[in-house]
């Protein structure tokens, strides 16, 4: 399914529009139902879904060698509403997401930094990586549960 950076980033970058509009329509409920929970649960899923597309740029930006500036571009994508899908398109466009993921090493001097390997190793054993970044997101996610909402409690 995510055989290659392109796939796991478009991926994200849909599910990311799509919890941007499940937020949206909570906050509309809220708004003019008087259903709190309505945001709740939108902007639970848009919280953990915001996180795990940051963690996927962050990777995905790694395996691609990306400067700061697409780097910073991607993640900063999933702070504007729907930005993520148009971020996904300019990447594709210009060759950014083209290519596989780099599980060997190349004749590229940067493949020898402590932290390629790192990377290779966990590319090789995609069930471990899965698995970490889920944890990551996940305790991001509850520590910022219990931190609060942005601008305090309603």
């Amino acid at each position: 399914m995510f055989r290659a950076p392109l796939n796991l980033f478009r991926t994200l970058a849909i599910a990311e529009a799509i919890s941007w509009t499940l937020l949206i329509t909570g906050l509309i409920l809220r708004a003019t139902a008087d259903l709190a929970i309505a945001v709740t649960v939108g902007g639970g899923i848009h919280g953990f879904v915001f996180l795990a597309y940051g963690a996927t740029a962050i990777l995905v930006a790694k395996n691609q060698r990306w400067g700061a500036g697409p780097t910073i571009t991607a993640i900063a994508s999933a702070v504007v509403p729907y930005a993520t899908i148009p971020t996904e398109v300019w990447l594709h466009r210009t060759g950014r997401l083209a290519g596989p993921w780099r599980l060997t090493r190349t004749e590229d001097p940067r493949d020898g930094t402590w932290h390629d390997r790192l990377m290779r190793w966990f590319l090789n054993r995609p069930w471990v990586l899965a698995i970490l970044l889920a944890l990551a997101v996940a305790t991001i996610f509850v520590v910022l549960l219990i931190v609060g909402p942005p601008g305090g409690r309603d």
